[in-house]
């Protein structure tokens, strides 16, 4: 994993255990004539081998400094497997466009593209084809893009590949890079604060963008983190905005439950999608409120990174699996919500994460909506 917190497990899990938004930093070269606060992966990223240069764009850079987190793993993985039986599925919804931006500039001032330009870094199916071609991978290679849940759905159709006998491993995951493009589209739509973003709050009044790459390997059995249910929903309810009911959300969460054959009582803590929108908040908590008849604690990790867009839900699952890895004789030790405590008396009641907060070891759940209602839920297990 790499997001605004770091690299790696080491660096990134107290930070969000101390609920650190020192991480966060400032841009004025996004949007014209606004400065705005970010969760941007800071310092120099790995290359692209030059024999994949093709693919050499910033989103693959951020995929490749995850994929060396793993490294390890992913060998063993792809030992046991075969080359021909593990496959990659990658979430994005950038994918090269922040390159892309640049080449156009030098179109416009020169005549000509960038040498450096070629259109599978921005091809949405460049970001799976890239790492297969990284790892000389034969499996199924595919690239999902339905928004903010892209990197959730990325996950549990990786749990398909296997459940259908297709492939016997599966390095899943999704990478979003910042660019100007995705950034104006979010300020034109007067989605994004000028502050941190307050889930959850009165005072809440847009998000705080990011970027991230977060990498799994998912197999059959064995000892390691469970992904027990998935639930997903297409409601459709606007391009843009969500179903102020939270229908397609209850659903969502509703259909993992079921899939993981769990009562709602068993969730030991939810991971909000948590944008700190005024429509996401409400319809969330009004979902969480209807599925739930006493609600685990909640917190949303977007005001600590950002909100990475098709990246959020593998980010947000790994936020999950940190929680579950790290449990002790004592239990889980939970991610704070980060936010000013203003309460919203609008907002239906959940209870909200503080700092030091523990639970008892159980499985845990994270929420992922995206535009045009594409949602998703993701529960997580520890081994017993």
């Amino acid at each position: 994993m790499v997001n605004a917190l770091g690299r790696g497990l080491e660096e990134i899990w107290p930070r969000l255990l101390d609920g650190d938004q020192s991480h966060l930093s400032m841009r004025d070269d996004l949007v014209p004539n606004r400065s705005l606060l970010l969760g941007a992966v800071r310092g120099n990223l790995p290359p692209v081998p030059a024999s994949l240069r093709r693919y050499a764009c910033r989103n693959n850079a951020m995929t490749l400094a995850a994929l060396e987190t793993i490294e390890d793993a992913v060998a063993d993985g792809i030992r046991a497997a075969g080359r021909d039986r593990v496959g990659v599925v990658m979430g994005t919804s950038t994918s090269g466009v922040s390159d892309a931006e640049e080449a156009i500039r030098h179109q416009h001032e020169t005549g000509k593209l960038a040498p450096s330009f070629f259109y599978e870094q921005l091809e949405f199916g460049g970001a799976a084809g890239f790492v297969s071609a990284l790892l000389g991978l034969t499996g199924p290679t595919y690239t999902l893009s339905t928004a903010c849940s892209s990197g959730a759905r990325a996950l549990a159709s990786a749990r398909s590949l296997l459940d259908l006998g297709i492939c016997d491993a599966v390095i899943a995951g999704a990478t979003d890079t910042l660019c100007g493009l995705t950034t104006n589209g979010f300020s034109a739509l007067q989605l994004v604060s000028d502050v941190v973003t307050n889930p959850c709050s009165r005072n809440r009044n847009g998000l705080t963008l990011g970027e991230g790459s977060a990498l799994f390997l998912v197999t059959r059995g064995g000892d390691g983190i469970r992904l027990r249910g998935v639930g997903e929903s297409s409601e459709a309810h606007h391009m843009s905005a969500p179903d102020p009911h939270g229908e397609g959300a209850e659903t969502a969460m509703r259909s993992a439950l079921r899939d993981a054959g769990l009562e709602p009582g068993a969730i030991a803590y939810l991971n909000l999608h948590g944008t700190g929108t005024p429509l996401n908040d409400a319809m969330e908590c009004r979902a969480i409120a209807r599925t739930f008849p006493s609600p685990p604690p909640c917190s949303s990790t977007k005001p600590l990174v950002g909100h990475a867009l098709g990246a959020a839900g593998a980010l947000e699952a790994g936020f999950c699996w940190l929680t579950l890895h790290q449990r002790d004789a004592e239990g889980l030790s939970l991610i704070p919500h980060a936010w000013d405590g203003q309460v919203d008396p609008e907002l239906a009641p959940v209870p909200l994460v503080t700092k030091g907060m523990r639970a008892a070891v159980g499985p845990v759940m994270s929420n992922s909506f995206g535009f045009g209602g594409n949602n998703c839920t993701l529960i997580l297990e520890a081994p017993e």
